[in-house]
């Protein structure tokens, strides 16, 4: 299965806060898969307050289905061979070359760890990183 590492860490800093990007980041992930690839998916806390938030974007990115269920706590994709795994939170330390993943989504459950250091160092992202999940 491939990785595809999304970032909105960047598009935040870019295009809204227009600032650098910080040394130190926090915020919510999502993983997503579908039969051929999984996503993962990251948002700095400042843009997505939700996980539901991060699906939603994520949907109307590549134009796929989906809609809020669950009084807006939840964004469903309405997509055949589409799902949302689980989410969590991260730290990124750009100094000490560090990612940390921990917590759950209250919406989507907590994130599948297994394999999942594997995959974010294959992703090519942050090469060099160590990932710590808790």
């Amino acid at each position: 299965m491939d990785v595809v590492f999304v970032d909105y860490i960047e598009t935040y800093y870019s295009n809204k806060a227009k600032t650098p990007v910080p040394d130190k980041i926090n915020g919510k992930f999502v993983q997503i898969r579908n039969k051929q690839t999984e996503y993962l998916v990251f948002s700095p806390k400042e843009l997505t307050l939700y996980h539901a938030n991060i699906v939603e974007r994520f949907c109307l990115d590549r134009g796929l289905k989906g809609a809020y269920a669950g009084e807006e706590k939840r964004f469903d994709i309405r997509e055949p061979g589409w799902e949302v795994v689980g989410g969590g939170k991260f730290d990124i330390d750009k100094t000490q070359k560090q990612i940390r993943l921990y917590d759950n989504s209250l919406a989507y459950g907590r994130f599948d760890s297994k394999g999942l250091k594997k995959k974010i160092s294959s992703a090519g992202k942050f090469p060099g990183y160590s990932v710590v999940i808790y």
